[in-house]
């Protein structure tokens, strides 16, 4: 697809955290950062319109767009149902190579937090969600998943850092790959929910203080 290459590369650039919610987007500017044409980069910014990502306004082009945090709670509860939905279909359709992955990413975000290093275990965190949604097979769900992920970027590593969030949400981790390893569908979306609820509510509640 003509294009694809500079709307690849901006994209990341926004999902990344390299470019800021806020920020505003110069084309001839982006054009020079990613290497990339500007009628590219302009047909780039179009897409990332419709995906939420970007916004333009009038007569002031175009910017990153901020999720406030109402919008994270909302995002957040949609992804409770989608990746409910992916955790279910993980623990019917899960390989064994699954069972491994799944369980060497729960172990290393017990050693990182362990360790206290809450950003890397942040990390494992993601791909531990990421791998699920793969486990599951399911493709619609992963591609809105993916969507709604792509808005969070600001909040990427907010909730693990509010007091004693770190030992509930890997106990929740665990809970959601036990599930999947004993096959047991319910149990597994049932977990998933309950996880991102309460992630949601952390959310919340962390938005609520700062008020």
């Amino acid at each position: 697809m003509p294009g694809e290459d500079g709307y690849l590369k901006l994209r990341e650039a926004i999902v990344g955290g390299r470019l800021q919610p806020n920020q505003r987007l110069v084309e001839t500017d982006l054009s020079d950062q990613l290497g990339v044409g500007r009628s590219a980069i302009r047909t780039a910014l179009a897409r990332l319109d419709q995906e939420g990502l970007v916004e333009h306004e009038r007569n002031r082009g175009a910017r990153v767009r901020l999720v406030e945090e109402d919008e994270a709670v909302e995002i957040l509860e949609a992804r409770s149902a989608l990746e409910g939905l992916a955790a279910r279909h993980a623990a019917l359709a899960r390989s064994e190579e699954d069972v491994a992955a799944l369980r060497e990413i729960l172990a290393r975000m017990q050693e990182l937090l362990g360790t206290g290093d809450l950003l890397a275990a942040s990390d494992r965190n993601a791909l531990l969600h990421r791998r699920i949604v793969a486990a599951s097979g399911h493709a619609t769900a992963a591609r809105l998943i993916s969507g709604l992920n792509s808005q969070l970027v600001r909040f990427q590593y907010r909730t693990i850092m509010l007091p004693g969030r770190r030992d509930r949400s890997y106990a929740e981790h665990e809970a959601i790959v036990e599930a999947i390893v004993a096959r047991d569908a319910d149990a597994a979306e049932a977990a998933m929910r309950r996880h991102l609820s309460h992630v949601a509510e952390a959310l919340r509640g962390a938005g609520e203080e700062e008020g």
